[in-house]
């Protein structure tokens, strides 16, 4: 699928609020569009190609502001695909200025040695002169790019790249759900994607939040939401931290001592289930 085929199928959108708002809601109306259709498992092809260059500029702008090129190097997930991204949209939005600082940017960080990268990302050089030419060129790169700033908004320059996208959408709130249930439904792989989803979050989950999930399937409950840790919860006497927890059968709570883990519910006070703590990173039921 070429450029333009994916922009006439997958087309920018915006919310109706912000296209009269100023520019920077433009953009962040953009960034939040975007973090909505990958939470909803959409994958980049899938998603306007213009609206993730925006997505990306922006991207690289705040971590540049917040820390330089490092914070950008260490923030990418993927710089290849990133860098491209950007280029691309510094481009398409008349960034020349910025372009060109950010393709010499990428040149001279990724001629460094290892040294001078690890130096310039852990910026822990007191002195100028315990800075390497590398190094010392690097952060004159990251004072060029806020002075360039000055007289190239990127903000102003992503929100009218964005206002004038052809077949752009402006959506309300409810629009903006249905429309991107839409794409969703299109989704062909669409259960793999989410048991492939589920699987990384609870991979990446917390070790009180992998107990209290352990708990349910025990249960036979369904996991609604995790509201809040209590730490002054009394229990056979003691004062311990606990979670409470909502199901699809109501409120509970998870504390746990040294050997095993307890479901209680919430209103009468009774365990519903419990696990043991065979070894420290794995659970068997009790």
């Amino acid at each position: 699928m070429t450029t333009s085929e994916s922009t006439l199928r997958y087309p920018t959108v915006l919310t109706t609020d912000c296209i009269e708002a100023g520019d920077e809601d433009v953009v962040d109306a953009n960034v939040n569009v975007v973090n909505a259709m990958y939470q909803e498992l959409l994958n980049s092809e899938e998603i306007a190609p213009n609206a993730l260059r925006s997505y990306y500029v922006d991207f690289y702008l705040t971590q540049s502001l917040g820390g330089g090129f490092a914070q950008y190097v260490f923030t990418a997930p993927d710089r290849e695909d990133l860098d491209t991204y950007i280029r691309e949209g510094l481009e398409g939005m008349g960034a020349t200025a910025h372009l060109e600082l950010f393709n010499r940017t990428v040149e001279t960080f990724d001629a460094l040695t290892e040294d001078d990268a690890e130096a310039y990302l852990d910026g822990d050089l007191d002195t100028e002169e315990e800075s390497t030419a590398g190094v010392q060129a690097m952060e004159e790169l990251d004072g060029e790019f806020e002075a360039l700033l000055e007289t190239e908004d990127i903000n102003v320059l992503n929100a009218a790249w964005l206002r004038g996208q052809e077949g752009r959408l402006a959506l309300n709130e409810e629009e903006l759900s249905a429309h991107i249930a839409q794409r969703v439904a299109q989704i062909p792989d669409l259960e793999e994607r989410q048991a492939e989803a589920e699987a990384e979050e609870r991979e990446n989950a917390p070790e009180f939040e992998v107990i209290i999930r352990e708990l349910c399937d025990v249960a036979g409950y369904a996991l609604q939401k995790i509201t809040m840790g209590d730490p002054n919860y009394e229990h056979n006497g003691e004062t311990i931290l606990a979670w409470h927890f909502t199901t699809d059968h109501g409120d509970f709570i998870m504390v746990e001592d040294d050997e095993e883990a307890y479901m209680i519910n919430a209103e009468t006070k009774e365990i519903v289930a419990a696990v043991e703590f065979e070894e420290a990173d794995e659970l068997v039921e009790a």
